[in-house]
């Protein structure tokens, strides 16, 4: 008896451990198809003829992407965009994104890429970017009859600044300045920022001097930009950490679309010359 329940005991021992065996088998296999799924979202790959390349922006970001009159989007960055799409055989969409929303969009796939006046500078290592393609600069947008001629005239005074924003990084930076205001605010957008300025609730705007030439230009009131330079930059389109396909093919069509001089056609409906440098 003694002998057959050792046997027994071990017999189940052995079964025992060949079961756990098999699952062991079974929960690893399960962590590498897991790692597969991880791995094949960050493989990125060239588009094709056909499909849809979706172009992340601000909508009200004029003149670089916003809603026009009609109701549709429009701007110098969607049209240059649409432009591409025009040359690859791509589906071109416009997609609306909250500013502070743009990464988490781009990292699960919703947009291809980040296209509305994107600032390169200081991000560099966070996004594959393409070639810059406008220079830029933040500078001071008040009203003309504010009294103001400097920054140094802000001291005291409120300054709007829109949220994550490359006029807010350059503020923050520069601690002797934005530490003269009253108050620095953070808006969600310039329209709200032009809105409260022409009102009299702020003193100052901070912004691209590219969209506050086209802001003043359009809006029937009297502001100037200040002449002191806040910070200078440049203009990419950023793409996902990783994603050098779909850039350089944007790339590529962008450079022909300068050679053919559909790139200044566009500066130059929008900005009234060509300003880009692009192939330049």
């Amino acid at each position: 008896m003694k002998k057959r329940l050792a046997l027994v005991m071990a017999l189940t021992m052995t079964t025992a451990t060949l079961l756990a065996g098999c699952g062991g088998s079974s929960d690893k296999g399960g962590d590498d198809s897991s790692d597969s799924q991880s791995a094949s979202k960050t493989e990125f790959t060239e588009k094709k003829e056909g499909d849809t390349f979706t172009v992340g922006f601000d909508q009200d970001f004029p003149p670089m992407g916003f809603v026009g009159e009609d109701g549709e989007y429009t701007g110098f960055d969607l049209e240059l965009a649409q432009a591409v799409c025009d040359k690859m055989g791509w589906e071109f969409v416009p997609e609306p994104i909250a500013w502070d929303a743009k990464d988490a969009m781009l990292e699960s796939g919703a947009i291809d890429c980040i296209w509305n006046g994107f600032t390169m500078n200081g991000r560099e290592d966070d996004y594959t970017w393409s070639e810059p393609y406008l220079d830029n600069s933040q500078v001071f947008v008040v009203r003309a009859d504010s009294g103001i001629q400097s920054a140094a005239d802000l001291a005291g005074k409120t300054v709007d600044v829109q949220t994550d924003s490359s006029a807010q990084a350059a503020l923050e930076d520069n601690q002797e300045l934005s530490s003269t205001f009253g108050n620095l605010q953070v808006i969600a957008d310039y329209n709200t920022g032009f809105m409260e300025l022409e009102s009299g609730v702020v003193d100052a705007v901070a912004m691209d001097i590219v969209v506050a030439s086209y802001q003043i230009e359009s809006r029937d009131a009297d502001f100037v930009i200040l002449d002191d330079v806040i910070s200078t930059e440049e203009y990419g389109v950023g793409f996902a950490k990783g994603n050098e396909a779909v850039r350089d093919q944007v790339q590529t069509a962008l450079d022909e679309l300068a050679a053919d001089g559909t790139v200044a056609e566009i500066s130059t409906k929008w900005f009234g010359e060509d300003i880009t440098t692009i192939g330049k």
